[in-house]
C-alpha cells in the first residue's frame, strides 16, 4: 500500500512534468469558471467590494523600508 506522503510526492512530480497545450489550459480555465459560477462566486455582486482593504494593505506594505 502506498503511503500518503509517497503518493503526494509522486503526484507533485507528475504534475510538474506534465506539459499542457493551450487548448487543454483553456478547457481547464473554462471548467473552473463554470464551477465558480455554479458555486455563486461569479459574477461578483459588487466588483469593488474589499478594494478599500486592499488599498490599505498596499499602503502599509509599500511604506515598509526595503533595507530591513
Amino acid at each position: 500500500m502506498i503511503r500518503h506522503d509517497e503518493f503526494q510526492t509522486f503526484e507533485i512530480e507528475f504534475l510538474r512534468n506534465e506539459k499542457l497545450d493551450l487548448k487543454k489550459k483553456f478547457k481547464i480555465l473554462e471548467a473552473l469558471y463554470k464551477e465558480a459560477v455554479a458555486l455563486g462566486v461569479f459574477p461578483l455582486r459588487d466588483s469593488l467590494e474589499g478594494l478599500d482593504v486592499d488599498i490599505r494593505i498596499a499602503k502599509v506594505v509599500n511604506s515598509v523600508s526595503k533595507d530591513t
